[in-house]
């Protein structure tokens, strides 16, 4: 059964690969003359002309096709969800990222749509404090990107490049990154504090006010170091810009995620708990 389930995810990820390479693309076809003013954005194949815009529609559209076939073939659920992706990802590369908040709040339920799908994929319950944290952490990212646009560029670069952070006050999205920061340590406790087994295996060398513990516990250090990091790197470092290229790029950041996971793996599937 497990081996089923993990095939299934698997599928899932792969299908959303699929469609988000194929939104990624129509976004890029979009917005080839903005990208040609950003400052790594120019390198990329469609805004240095070195990939034609018909075979990146073209290639688009089959990417597409094939992630809602597979979809299909999984559950119906599983296809309405990704058909809800392409819709949210083709509406923000069309419009929504020219309305403020909408743009954002647009990036984070693409987040939450892919674990959706994976929840429907297994047909298991999604914990509700697991649903709000992956929302505020989207929206948490989400933000600092657009923080980072603007630092990363002059205000002239940036406005040109993205119009709508000229409709962005500074303050304004410090605020918001702070607040869904706070937001993701907090209902990422409350996860943690909600899920899994207690500490029964050690119950008996702890205090009694430790003694309801969950394992899951163990882990909210690193998501406070991680979130804190992430911070840093955004407002000292001016990066942010690129979520991915920040975790692979900064060394520490990438240590506390790769022993978050491997924490979390062996709570879960070691000790199960």
């Amino acid at each position: 059964m497990e081996g089923d389930s993990f095939l299934k995810v698997s599928s899932v990820f792969l299908i959303f690969c699929a469609l988000s390479s194929s939104m990624y693309l129509l976004n890029d076809v979009i917005d080839i003359k903005a990208d040609r003013v950003h400052f790594s954005k120019k390198e990329r194949p469609l805004a240095k002309g070195l990939l034609p815009k018909n075979l990146a529609l073209v290639t688009s559209l089959v990417l597409s096709v094939l992630g809602l076939a597979w979809s299909y073939l999984i559950s119906d659920l599983v296809l309405l969800t990704s058909v809800t992706f392409v819709v949210v990802q083709a509406s923000y590369s069309l419009f929504l990222k020219q309305v403020i908040i909408l743009d954002i709040l647009a990036i984070a339920l693409t987040f939450l749509l892919r674990v959706f799908a994976g929840s429907f994929a297994i047909e298991e319950p999604l914990s509700s404090w697991l649903i709000l944290t992956i929302m505020m952490l989207a929206i948490f990212l989400a933000v600092g990107k657009r923080r980072s646009e603007l630092t990363l560029m002059s205000y002239q670069q940036a406005v040109e490049h993205r119009h709508i952070l000229s409709h962005y006050p500074v303050g304004f999205l410090d605020g918001i990154t702070f607040m869904m920061g706070a937001a993701s340590l907090l209902t990422y406790s409350l996860f943690s504090f909600n899920s899994g087994k207690s500490l029964s295996l050690i119950s008996d060398y702890l205090p009694i006010t430790l003694t309801n513990s969950r394992w899951l516990m163990l882990t909210i250090p690193l998501v406070i170091y991680g979130i804190f990091r992430y911070l840093y790197l955004v407002f000292e470092k001016k990066e942010g810009e690129s979520p991915e290229k920040v975790l692979l790029s900064d060394f520490p950041l990438f240590l506390a995620v790769g022993l978050w996971v491997l924490a979390v793996f062996v709570i879960v599937y070691v000790f199960n708990a």
